[in-house]
């Protein structure tokens, strides 16, 4: 059989950084479709504003957001 050859880079290229998996940073609030995080907030009304969008061309699922500081969950309804 005959020898593979090996495979080396090319000295210009540098190493990337491997990305992390670390999870991003959590805020105040988090907006939730179907019981699923989407994002999070870090003041209720850019939540709420995001919550009411997807309800209204949505309404059959479920969205909540939930105050991590005080451990309120407020459903979001159909208006």
């Amino acid at each position: 059989m005959l020898a593979r050859p090996t495979l080396k880079k090319p000295p210009n290229q540098a190493a990337a950084e491997p990305k992390s998996q670390a999870r991003p940073k959590e805020e105040r609030y988090l907006f939730r479709v179907e019981r699923q995080t989407k994002r999070s907030f870090s003041s209720k009304d850019p939540a709420m504003t995001a919550g009411a969008a997807i309800k209204k061309a949505y309404p059959l699922v479920m969205v909540t957001i939930v105050d991590t500081d005080d451990g309120t969950i407020e459903v979001i309804k159909t208006s």
